[in-house]
């Protein structure tokens, strides 16, 4: 049975920073990445790693926002600097296995307080 457990998810002042951590199990996953959905807003992407370790930003992190990979713990990172009221959102972590099928976390609940 495929897992994805999010954690890290916080309040945090503006300019400050957070990690976020998803850890999967119950397969390999080609892609690990993160999405987020701020309230009244559509679910995008924000960062994603293949296992290979190619990664993609979206234009509105790029510069503040980190992702990294453990594929040896299944586990992806989001590392979030500088934040802004703006990125206030719950983070989803998605994963792609074989298939390919795909898999959400449950999510985590990111606030920047100005």
């Amino acid at each position: 049975q495929v897992q994805l457990v999010e954690s890290g998810g916080g309040l945090v002042q503006s300019g400050g920073s957070l990690r976020l951590s998803c850890a999967a199990s119950g397969s390999i996953f080609s892609i690990m990445d993160w999405y987020r959905q701020a309230p009244g807003k559509q679910r995008e992407p924000v960062a994603g790693i293949t296992s290979g370790g190619s990664r993609i930003y979206a234009d509105s992190v790029k510069g503040r926002f980190t992702i990294s990979r453990d594929n040896a713990k299944n586990t992806v990172y989001l590392h979030m600097n500088s934040l802004k009221s703006e990125d206030t959102a719950i983070y989803y972590c998605h994963a792609v296995a074989p298939g390919p099928r795909d898999y959400w976390g449950q999510g985590t609940q990111v606030t920047v307080s100005s």
